[in-house]
């Protein structure tokens, strides 16, 4: 069956509204901080988040309404009820828009196998070359970032915070659990890692490894820690497993 050329027409003009919406700053901010917080987010916690007015936030946020990027309502927080008007709340449509929200870097990952390809060791296979050049791109980067920044000693904590820039700017969308540890809600390689999981995963920890080395960051490491629908890495203290406990030497 033929395809509704007005039906194809109405959609591509939902996906460039959405990327004009999102090309705003702060408005970008405000969305990805709701999509990360997994609940209703009020109006004042919005502004917070980014630093802003109340009333300028709520601008924003119903721009993100207006481009169905957001849902609002009116509901008390925790569900308690109190006299008076409920404040009203924003959460993300179920809706996948086409502007690749999550972010995705399909490019980075090719671009990774094909080093691997052309300085491929006689002494190593594939996919010990991809996961090579993976930890040495991670630990270029951050090389990089610590000549730019010059943060000195980096301890946990100091030294998540110096990672979130990349990690934001890769779309891995990290949410502070703990002052120690990271979690990535979105993985930049999805779908493929659902395809060569082992590989691209394997992938995955040795980039942000590296670029942990290369940052000097001490005291964390990235642990494979798999979880439907978010990244298969997560950022936390040495020696610890994926949870973040601190494991015994056998």
């Amino acid at each position: 069956m033929a395809s509704d050329p007005t039906a194809q027409a109405d959609a591509a003009g939902s996906a460039i509204d959405s990327v004009s919406v999102l090309s705003e700053d702060s408005r970008r901010r405000l969305f990805a901080f709701i999509r990360r917080a997994r609940r209703a987010v009020t109006r004042d916690e919005a502004a917070a988040s980014v630093g802003i007015s109340r009333k300028l936030a709520a601008f924003h946020l119903d721009k993100l309404v207006d481009a169905g990027l957001l849902r609002a309502r009116y509901e008390s927080p925790g569900g308690i009820r109190k006299v008076g008007r409920q404040p009203k709340v924003y959460e993300p449509t179920d809706a996948q828009i086409t502007v690749s929200i999550p972010d995705r870097r399909h490019e980075l990952l090719a671009g990774l196998l094909l080093d691997a390809v052309l300085t491929e060791g006689a002494d190593e296979n594939a996919a010990q070359a991809a996961v090579r050049t993976a930890r040495q791109r991670g630990r270029q980067l951050g090389e990089a970032a610590r000549e730019e920044t010059r943060p000195g000693r980096l301890g946990p904590e100091r030294g998540l915070t110096a990672c979130e820039r990349l990690l934001d700017e890769y779309g891995y969308e990290p949410v502070r659990e703990t002052p120690t540890r990271l979690r990535l809600r979105n993985c930049p390689f999805h779908p493929l890692a659902g395809k060569a999981p082992d590989l691209v995963c394997g992938m995955n920890q040795a980039f942000l490894s590296g670029y942990l080395d290369g940052l000097e960051v001490n005291g964390v490491e990235a642990v494979l820690a798999p979880e439907p629908g978010e990244c298969c890495v997560r950022l936390g203290p040495s020696g610890s497993d994926g949870d973040g406990r601190a494991t015994q030497d056998g």
